[in-house]
């Protein structure tokens, strides 16, 4: 199998400046543990100054159509069933049945076997399709399998793959592992025509327990050729924070600056308000620019958010406050 290159052939030209640090695991060792060390007091003061920002209503009003086209729309449960991926695409193209001005969601997110079914239900609608691979939400069995997941969302018209580290191997030290495993899985999103579905790697940051191992392992998936970082599956007690988004923020910015590769950033799990959505906005706008407030370059993961919005916004256009009736349930 060809081996595809992290960002395309510009990118990876630029990012063999770095080769060195990804020779060998005692160099990735030094180069991840010669990061400067994370200051936690100062981090979460930062990201609770930029949550106690305010908007007008017209900057509101963009915000809340800016967060719906931001959402992966996601449906990971093992009762899912052809009948509900189709609603929820559905759902995708025309948040608000009632409006048609809504804007779209960046992708729906399902299971790789259900893929077929949602691109099929997408047709023609500009939505990706994103599916979660290697034995998500654990990642707990061998490589082969995990690429023969991949491969096989691939295959089935999967836009885009969020595939999840090895924890275990991250926090014991085997960083080269992980660095490989997430090359290796990168190279299974290669379609025949030499395209590429985009990756986005999910550390699951409620698991590696420090601000600094959110630090490194921001570095090492984006060094491995990650399109997107990801801080979690939304399946475990601690997923999505101001405090570790903000931290994959500056790193991505930082990696920017360093190598010249720009690299997408998703929140998923526990963001579930508006209110709670236009902190994410503010930050992303205060720490890396206008560049990234759009869906190529940062996104929620965060179904049960949509509805929220959709009341926000129905809010706005009528002056009257709406409840949970007036939109479709999940």
């Amino acid at each position: 199998m060809p081996t595809v290159p992290a960002f395309g052939p510009e990118a990876a030209a630029r990012l063999a400046t770095m080769a060195d640090v990804t020779a060998s695991d005692t160099a990735l060792r030094r180069f991840l543990h010669g990061l400067p060390g994370v200051d936690a007091v100062g981090l979460e003061a930062r990201a609770a100054t930029l949550g106690t920002r305010s908007i007008k209503t017209t900057a509101k009003s963009y915000a809340i159509d800016l967060a719906i086209s931001m959402i992966d729309l996601t449906t990971l449960e093992g009762a899912d069933t052809p009948g509900k991926v189709r609603a929820l695409c559905a759902k995708g193209i025309h948040p608000d049945p009632t409006d048609r001005t809504a804007p779209k969601v960046a992708a729906i997110c399902v299971y790789p076997d259900m893929v077929k079914t949602a691109k099929e239900a997408l047709h023609g609608s500009g939505i990706n399709v994103a599916s979660v691979a290697t034995a998500f939400p654990a990642g707990r069995t061998a490589l082969p399998v995990k690429l023969a997941d991949t491969a096989d969302a691939v295959a089935a018209g999967a836009d885009e793959i969020d595939m999840v580290i090895d924890r275990g191997a991250f926090l014991t030290g085997r960083y080269m592992q992980v660095f490989e495993e997430i090359r290796a899985v990168k190279t299974a999103c290669l379609r025949p025509d030499g395209s590429a579905a985009h990756l986005k790697v999910i550390f699951e940051n409620g698991e590696l327990a420090t601000y600094d191992n959110i630090r490194r392992c921001s570095w090492l998936a984006m060094l491995a050729g990650a399109d997107f970082i990801k801080t979690s599956t939304g399946k475990v007690a601690v997923n999505a924070t101001p405090p570790n988004t903000l931290l994959m923020l500056e790193a991505v910015r930082d990696f920017r600056d360093a190598v010249g590769v720009q690299v997408g950033v998703k929140p998923a799990g526990g963001i579930r308000t508006t209110k709670d959505a236009i902190k994410y906005l503010v930050m992303v706008n205060e720490t890396l620019g206008e560049e990234w407030l759009s869906p190529h370059w940062f996104r929620f993961g965060a179904s049960s958010l949509l509805n929220d919005l959709l009341m926000q916004r129905q809010k706005l256009s009528t002056g009257r406050y709406s409840g949970p009736d007036y939109v479709t349930v999940d």
